[in-house]
């Protein structure tokens, strides 16, 4: 057999002493003072790697047990695919993505590997166990390398889930093989059988870039004012960081710091409800309480200790096994004063807030259980973050809501499309989980259109943090109802197959497909971005929508050029964009007599049909509001009426277009067009 068909195992102990062996898969090594095996399995359609590792000690003489820093790495022979898309961890807590096309140039800390052969697809998840969990890193010309981690040293043994592979035509049905085995195997949920919290279903307003930590009262009312002077219907806002006294970077106290609150959060939090309609309000925390965890000999500490530990690094933190307790009371607390949801940031720390003291997976998946029993007491309505570490996806069996990317950052010129980059290609792999939160965003900034577009089509909470005086309605108003309610499509947005192993910043346009289903059937969507310094051709057809018939006909609207053209089955749809340029396609289904766009001045306006329905002679439509609305036919209607009124004389035609510029109304529209 060759070495090239071997797997190669290297063991690091402690004070310097290391091993190594080669072996066949399902083979090992054995000595006197270790045994090494790796071992793989079949299972509903996955591979599933394992590696075991057993050192030998000698009882009443010092012994050389496994190492704090990866303490095995094992070298996995595999086919060599045309091309990779790699997530890796770029710190403890965000992935994103390198397309590489060799494994030595896998980034380190890979926790997904999407691969694409000529005739399938593969996705390659490093797996988490109970107390390791492991990582790929740069390979060699034939192996992929994958190293053990667990945040502690001196275990004798090690006998833990090594690798996950799954294969599939497409790369969706390579990764939703993978995930469901994970789900099963971790006893998670699906993303469809998660539920959404309600007020995620709304436009929102977060405190962070507008106060950062000084968020006071004051601040929140002054934007409260503000908003509704300018008739936005934001009807939830986040208080982030800064609401509680904390003294570098530890927690104080666990109610709003008096100075900023003076009356605590209840009368505020009324007074949102009653007088600008603000229905929930919620506060941001980190999964430790604060960024250190909990002053010792504070008050919240002492109340709570039932519910706490201290790390080897003298640490107050939430305990992995009686943690539950702590959320539970501080939720508890919170709710009594009107407080009906939070964000938990900070939530992959773990490893290093545990480190040497409980492994980091066993003390991800404890904390993970911890907060999702407290926060019952918010009826589980949970924004988690910072938790895009695999451990902590994979701990967290049912909250809902995972944010998908690093922070949006205003003054970070050029961030955008980092931002974009994470987001659409994190979703290949996180969306098979969570809902996922493409985080929010300034309305007044330079690239506010273009972000304005990426919340329309993510599927995701829309939420904004403008200072005081500086929230613009018009780049809010395709995105919702008059009532605060999102367009929100089925699920996240993903790259289409042709830009899923390509960097889009080098050439061509990076395009995100989405879908979402109204009166008349099912849509799709494609928003395409030029990230590149010149101007790109692009193409699409119907089945780069994976909810749409490939061999169908639809109707392509292109929105903001305003103008539809008409594609036949299996027909492709040509473009261009200039450099920085963006747009926004909808994929609609022919109707019998005429294809509606809903609401023109909607981003995914076909979500405003709520039925529509055909006789001999007429086509009636409900759509949920009243506003501007157009259709496409191949001649104008004889009569159009709504509500009883003949608005025939205010139907407006362009070729194949009709449109009616009607007010804005919060009533439903009853439109009955005869032909």
């Amino acid at each position: 057999m060759s070495n090239e068909s071997l797997i190669r195992c290297e063991v690091y102990c402690q004070k310097g002493r290391q091993y190594s062996a080669a072996f066949p898969l399902g083979g090992g090594y054995s000595s006197e003072q270790i045994q090494i095996g790796v071992a793989e399995r079949a299972e509903d359609g996955c591979r599933i790697g394992s590696v075991r590792v057993w050192l030998q000690n000698n009882y009443n003489t010092e012994s050389w047990n496994l190492r704090l820093e990866t303490p095995v790495k094992v070298w996995l022979p595999f086919p060599r695919p045309e091309s990779m898309t790699a997530l890796y961890l770029l710190n403890e807590w965000w992935t994103r993505p390198a397309f590489v096309s060799r494994f030595e140039d896998i980034p380190d800390r890979t926790q997904v590997l999407l691969m694409r052969y000529p005739d399938r697809c593969g996705c390659f998840v490093p797996m988490v166990g109970r107390a390791f969990k492991a990582i790929l890193g740069p390979g060699t010309a034939g192996a992929l390398a994958l190293a053990m981690q667990s945040g502690t040293s001196g275990a004798r043994e090690l006998d833990e889930p090594l690798y996950l592979y799954a294969e599939g035509a497409t790369l969706a049905e390579a990764v939703r093989k993978a995930f469901r085995w994970l789900a099963g195997e971790k006893n998670l949920r699906l993303r469809a059988e998660r539920r959404i919290p309600e007020m995620l279903r709304y436009l929102g307003w977060c405190s962070w870039d507008a106060f950062y930590r000084e968020v006071s009262e004051a601040g929140i009312r002054q934007k409260a004012e503000e908003l509704r002077a300018k008739e936005v219907p934001v009807r939830w806002m986040m208080i982030d960081d800064g609401w509680f006294k904390a003294e570098e970077n530890v927690l104080l106290s666990m109610t709003p710091d008096p100075a900023k609150f003076p009356q605590g959060f209840g009368g505020m939090v009324r007074d949102l409800r009653e007088e600008f309609g603000v229905r929930w309000v919620g506060v941001w925390h980190t999964l430790a309480g604060f960024w250190g965890g909990l002053q010792p000999g504070s008050a919240p500490a002492e109340a709570e200790k039932a519910y706490l530990c201290r790390s080897a690094s003298g640490k107050i933190l939430p305990s992995p096994v009686h943690g539950a307790g702590f959320y539970r009371d501080w939720y508890d607390l919170l709710r009594r004063q009107g407080i009906r949801f939070v964000k938990v940031d900070g939530q992959s720390s773990t490893a290093c807030h545990f480190e040497n003291t409980i492994p980091l997976a066993e003390a991800a998946a404890g904390l993970g259980r911890a907060l999702e029993e407290g926060s019952a007491a918010m009826d589980g309505d949970v924004i988690n973050c910072m938790g895009m570490a695999m451990e902590t996806i994979l701990a967290r069996p049912v909250s809902g809501v995972s944010r998908n990317s690093d922070d949006f950052f205003p003054m970070r010129e050029g961030s955008f499309t980092e931002h974009l980059l994470q987001n659409a290609y994190n979703a290949l792999y996180h969306n098979e989980l969570y809902h996922c939160d493409w985080d929010m965003f300034w309305t007044v900034h330079p690239d506010a259109p273009k972000h304005a577009l990426l919340r329309a089509v993510s599927g995701g909470p829309v939420y904004v943090s403008d200072p005081p005086g500086r929230t613009d309605p018009a780049i809010l108003k395709p995105l919702a109802w008059l009532d605060g309610r999102l367009l929100m499509l089925s699920r996240s947005a993903k790259p289409t197959d042709d830009c899923l192993f390509a960097d889009p910043r080098q050439g061509g346009v990076l395009k995100l497909h989405n879908a979402g289903s109204g009166g008349a059937g099912t849509a799709g969507v494609i928003a395409a971005y030029n990230l590149t310094g010149t101007a790109q051709s692009f193409s699409f057809t119907a089945g780069d929508v994976p909810e749409l018939n490939p061999a169908g006909s639809c109707w392509v609207w292109d929105f903001f050029a305003r103008t539809a053209r008409r594609l036949e089955g299996g027909g492709r749809w040509t473009g261009s964009l200039p450099a920085g340029g963006y747009g926004l396609y909808l994929l609609l289904p022919e109707g019998r007599r005429c294809t509606f766009l809903g609401r023109t001045d909607k981003y995914a306006g076909f979500l405003a049909l709520e039925t529509v329905q055909e006789t001999k002679n007429t086509t009636i439509a409900v759509l949920h509001e009243t506003g501007p609305v157009g259709w496409l036919a191949a001649q104008p209607p004889r009569r159009v009426a709504a509500g009883g009124l003949d608005l025939t004389g205010r139907l407006e035609t362009a070729g194949p277009l009709c449109t009616l510029s009607l007010p804005e109304a919060p009533d439903r529209m009853v439109l009955e067009i005869d032909w």
